[in-house]
């Protein structure tokens, strides 16, 4: 009983700062929202217009500001009030939510409309992603943050089983314009959180000065670190043609298996699951760095190899639980490693370059993924996307042997803006020989 209580107190370590805490189970409730938001159009998309190109364009609309404006919101994360800014934005996301939903219920909506409104979406998404990827560390330190970020994916993966499903359920029986407007209540949780924080708990990172060049410095920062250049190239390969999961899974859902909009709540509920025991796992004892990144890659494409081949809807459920679970792997792992890597003063630009590599590269791969599903069918669809995750592990591989062994990093001393990394100590290795994060943390402690 006492090892069963002290590896739940590891998993869940990060839930013991109460900031972290509030804002835990405010974004929870929130995300449940954007879950059934996401899957709502999708399905509406695909019921407008008959066609799978068409919800990749509107995924492409809605990541494009991401694309093109995302490494610039990362300078602004770098600027400002972190909490400050998520507060407007996420305000401003509700309301974005509320006007399609009331589009939809008063029977007005059409295909333009949508389209716009997932820019206005974009627009926030790329303002405020890397505001929050790197106010995590903010709320709980160094130390946390590998057990928060994973806490995060589990979560975000938690809301996937939930909100899709509740949301195949509504579209079913009361249409699907009431998932949007509850996706605008939802807002209220995560609002609240932010506004009710201890602010004099938090550990802010010094606002960097506003200068010239500081996009172009970011960016020359991460070329020149290859511990943060490479799982962002790998990011970029897999987020482009892999996580294209709106695209693939409402055609395979409807005509792939037959089914309706409760088959595909269903199928994205079945990732869901899987990638909350994948979180909770990586949070009690995931590892950071490009090895443990390169397996993450090759096991997800894998997984979703076994979905693209699934011969029927059962055997579908267990591939796509289990390319949630390796899906959230790789997401924790590399969006730990760069946290870890970056300088503070770097580290808003570093995540809006991870949220380019991951969302940004939809406006290429959603209508990519759309065209090929709808000349060859998802199935080819989710077979590309494992192929684009082998590829991006075996450049994974070709970096770690040309490294050597990974540098074991100490969560309280970050390498300077420099990429010059800091003199440390012996840190303990797991049975593979790769360092331990968990207890280098332990230690640090």
């Amino acid at each position: 009983m006492s090892r069963i209580l002290a590896v739940s107190r590891r998993t869940f370590s990060a839930l013991s700062i109460p900031n972290f805490r509030r804002y835990f189970f405010g974004q929870s409730t929130s995300l449940i929202g954007t879950w059934m938001h996401s899957v709502a159009q999708s399905w509406l998309v695909f019921t407008l217009t008959h066609s799978a190109t068409a919800i990749g364009f509107v995924l492409a609309l809605q990541t494009l500001p991401v694309l093109l404006l995302g490494p610039y919101g990362g300078v602004i994360a770098d600027r400002v009030d972190k909490r400050r800014l998520m507060i407007a934005l996420q305000t401003l996301m509700g309301v974005q939510a509320l006007v399609l939903g009331l589009l939809v219920v008063t029977h007005v909506v059409v295909f333009w409309e949508i389209c716009v409104l997932a820019v206005v979406l974009g627009l926030n998404n790329c303002f405020e992603n890397p505001a929050r990827q790197s106010f995590v560390r903010e709320m709980v330190g160094a130390q946390q943050v590998r057990n928060a970020v994973s806490l995060n994916s589990t979560m975000v993966n938690a809301a996937r089983a939930v909100g899709p499903a509740v949301a195949g359920l509504l579209i079913a029986t009361v249409g699907v314009g009431v998932c949007f407007l509850v996706n605008a209540v939802s807002f209220i949780a995560v609002v609240y959180s932010l506004v009710s924080m201890d602010t004099t708990a938090l550990r802010p990172s010094a606002p960097t000065a506003r200068a010239r060049g500081q996009l172009r410095e970011g960016i020359r920062y991460v070329a020149h670190t290859p511990r943060l250049g490479v799982p962002l190239l790998m990011m970029a390969i897999v987020g482009t043609l892999a996580y294209e999961f709106q695209v693939t899974l409402p055609v395979l859902a409807k005509v792939t298996f037959g089914g309706n909009a409760a088959t595909y709540g269903f199928l994205t509920s079945a990732m869901g699951v899987g990638a909350v025991a994948g979180g909770l796992v990586t949070a009690t004892r995931g590892r950071t760095g490009l090895r443990p990144l390169t397996i993450a890659a090759c096991t997800f494409g894998v997984a979703m190899l076994c979905a693209a081949l699934s011969p029927i809807l059962a055997v579908a459920f267990v591939a796509l639980a289990a390319m949630g679970w390796t899906s959230v792997t790789f997401l924790a792992t590399g969006n730990t490693t760069l946290q870890l890597e970056a300088a503070p003063t770097m580290r808003g630009r570093v995540m809006a370059l991870w949220a380019v590599a991951f969302m940004g590269s939809t406006p290429v791969g959603g209508p990519i993924i759309g065209w090929v599903v709808a000349l060859a069918g998802a199935r080819i669809g989710l077979g590309v996307g494992a192929m684009s995750a082998f590829v991006a592990a075996a450049i994974g591989l070709v970096f770690a042997v040309k490294l050597g062994t990974l540098h074991a990093h100490k969560d309280v001393e970050p390498p300077s803006a420099d990429g010059v990394l800091p003199v440390t100590d012996v840190v303990p290795k797991d049975a593979d020989g790769a360092p331990d994060v968990a207890e280098v943390a332990e230690i640090a402690v």
